[in-house]
């Protein structure tokens, strides 16, 4: 009897320590579904336009109320989830993104879209901050660099995947099944859901910051739109900066409110803790360098070099791999140099293999572009999960969710934001080309705007200068410098 409890206790003790990694796998998989989802229906919306009878050009706003939705509702998503419990926010958003995904399959016209994407938008506003939020409560500090690992991957590898399936699900089946692709995805991420995510509700109720909702609610839709009318190939420049202009200001007064008030929507506490307050500001730079990476690629290899849209999706695989060859040595780095020396060195590594894509043209061979291409993909990839994990380092648990809502707001805008500064790179390498007289070039003005990402990716890292040497140790766990003398 004895052996029989004390293998029970063991069986016990052992499916405990790994359900931190089952739920952050969970979390990655609806993460993948999210992010795949805003990317996927870019190359498919030709044919969306013939089955709506409209232009292609109307169809994005259905792309536009996504986002803007998401902008709106992630900033509440922290409230929501200590009101109601992350359990059942998680899975409810699962269920109302999954279903909102199969009604944009049936969808047969341009209006019952829109309202479809927009609730898709809701649940994905939902489902992403309150996923990250549940690794965070449910992983203990040691483990943290491998769960954030895990559930980083979904937004480095969608944006390079989405469009090529997206193409190969349109031109072999119908544009409807990028949507019913969601549908077992969603039932299994349910059911496992249930599984494994405990039931548990913040004892605090604080009121709800309408005030703080209505501002930076406008704010962020204002500022996305914006951003995404920049993003577009032909945009008109007055309007979308009108859009920018006022989405700061409403912003700006937002964080005025939320300094001021009690019980703030978003709780910006977290950034006294200087780990937390650089993957805010210099982690931005980061994160729209790296976002406009995967819009200028593919555009330079059809665009600029004259590619076909199969072999500048294969080549932008190469990144992909990159991403997912860094995974195993994620780890181990970080704890064997800890996070100050990787995220210095890394994001130089970082801006210089942004830049060096400024190095393609036509002629150039595959031996330097695939290189070039697989191990920026390893930098950015080390870079996210090292960002990332130090954020929550040194967040005290009942700061948790305030922390996790402003770094969920900060990073949907930013990635966002990464599609327009490569859209106005591409401006801005037109202007500079002509009156220098390089236009000539073959896709200069895509050269000059990877120049241009490398450089904002090297400001990057200037916020990290000042860190402490042991910042993160708590979570990388790097062995003392008393254990490697006895050792």
């Amino acid at each position: 009897m004895t052996d029989i409890s004390a293998r029970k206790r063991g069986q016990g003790a052992q499916a405990s320590s790994s359900r931190p990694l089952q739920i952050a796998l969970l979390v990655a998989g609806a993460f993948f579904m999210e992010n795949l989802d805003g990317t996927v229906i870019a190359t498919a919306l030709p044919q969306m336009a013939v089955s709506f009878g409209a232009r292609p050009v109307d169809l994005n706003i259905g792309m536009s109320a996504y986002l803007l939705t998401l902008g709106v509702f992630i900033p509440i998503s922290g409230w929501i989830s200590d009101r109601f419990g992350a359990r059942l926010v998680f899975t409810t958003a699962v269920v109302v993104f999954t279903l909102a995904s199969v009604l944009c399959g049936f969808a047969n016209g341009v209006g019952s879209f829109v309202a479809m994407r927009i609730l898709q938008g809701i649940g994905g506003a939902m489902m992403v901050p309150v996923g990250r939020l549940l690794v965070l409560n449910n992983t203990p500090k040691d483990r943290l660099i491998s769960a954030i690992a895990t559930i980083t991957w979904p937004a480095l590898v969608a944006p390079i995947l989405g469009p090529p399936l997206g193409g190969f699900i349109t031109d072999h089946a119908s544009w409807r099944w990028i949507f019913f692709f969601n549908l077992p995805l969603g039932i299994v991420a349910f059911i496992f859901a249930l599984m494994l995510i405990p039931e548990t509700k913040a004892a605090a109720r604080p009121p709800f910051d309408w005030t703080g909702f209505v501002i930076s609610g406008l704010g962020l839709a204002s500022l996305m739109y914006g951003l995404e009318l920049i993003g577009r190939p032909d945009p008109v420049w007055l309007e979308a900066w009108g859009y920018v202009a006022v989405g700061g200001v409403l912003l700006a007064g937002a964080t005025f409110h939320f300094l001021r008030t009690d019980h703030p929507l978003i709780d910006l506490v977290g950034l006294k803790q200087q780990t937390f307050a650089i993957t805010i500001s210099g982690g931005s730079l980061f994160r729209i360098a790296i976002g406009a990476v995967p819009f200028l690629l593919p555009l330079m290899f059809q665009v600029g070099f004259g590619l076909s849209a199969f072999h500048a999706g294969m080549l932008t695989l190469a990144v992909f791999a990159g991403n997912l060859a860094m995974k195993p040595g994620t780890t181990p780095i970080l704890r064997r140099f800890g996070f100050k020396p990787v995220l210095v060195v890394n994001g130089i590594l970082n801006a210089i293999f942004i830049a060096a894509c400024a190095l393609f043209s036509a002629d150039t061979p595959l031996w330097f572009i695939i290189p070039v291409l697989f191990i920026g993909g390893m930098c950015r990839s080390m870079h996210f999960t090292a960002l990332n994990t130090i954020a929550f380092a040194d967040i005290p648990p009942q700061q948790m969710t305030g922390a996790n809502t402003l770094f969920s707001t900060a990073f949907q805008v930013t990635m966002g934001m990464g599609i327009a500064v490569g859209a106005i790179g591409i401006r801005i390498g037109q202007a500079i080309s002509a009156p220098l007289g390089i236009d000539g070039i073959t896709a200069i003005e895509f050269r000059l705007a990877f120049i241009m990402l490398g450089i904002i990716a090297l400001l990057a890292v200037l916020d990290c200068l000042p860190l402490d040497a042991k910042a993160g140790d708590n979570v990388s766990r790097r062995p003392k410098p008393s254990a490697k003398k006895a050792a």
